[in-house]
């Protein structure tokens, strides 16, 4: 037994995940490290910067920030977890789609943060958008087509969701 490790148990990406962790190791740390998904980018280890970003309950977290025992009985998604069946997830097409993908170290962490936003948040200004994604920076500096890409999976989720509401009961 490792005395200064402490058991955590949580899900990532729908799947049961128990570890043994350093205490002052970072959720980051631990996802890239022992559970080998390093999609999620390791850059500022500040939280300045959201490439770290994943889900935590559904909510965005700077990674890098948080500490691998609070992550404990916790659900993560990571971007690993967006494409289902080799079909991207609409935030991702659309990001894709707008040419805003760019170098493409900072998308991942921007792919999570947009999609928890736009779960939050399913019709957004464009000013929602941008403040939303202030905390997620892009060095190559194409956020007017990573906003149009938010704004356009926001505009299909919204249109799927109404969609959905017409659709006929097919009944028994």
């Amino acid at each position: 037994m490792e005395p200064d490790r402490i058991p955590i148990a949580f899900t990532v990406n729908g799947r049961s995940v128990e570890l043994r962790v350093e205490p002052h190791h970072t959720l980051l740390a631990v996802l890239r490290d022992q559970v080998q998904l390093t999609g999620t980018k390791e850059c500022c280890s500040e939280g300045e910067c959201g490439a770290c970003t994943v889900l935590v309950g559904g909510d965005a977290v700077n990674a890098c920030l948080m500490l691998a025992v609070e992550a404990d009985g916790c659900a993560v998604t990571t971007i690993e977890a967006l494409a289902e069946g080799g079909r991207l997830s609409p935030m991702q097409a659309a990001f894709l789609d707008h040419g805003a993908v760019q170098c493409g170290f900072c998308i991942p962490g921007m792919v999570m943060a947009a999609t928890a936003f736009v779960d939050a948040n399913p019709q957004p200004t464009t000013a929602d958008i941008q403040e939303a994604l202030a905390g997620n920076l892009c060095r190559c500096g194409g956020y007017g087509r990573i906003v149009a890409a938010v704004r356009a999976a926001a505009d299909a989720s919204h249109a799927a969701r109404r969609q959905e509401m017409r659709a006929p009961d097919p009944g028994p």
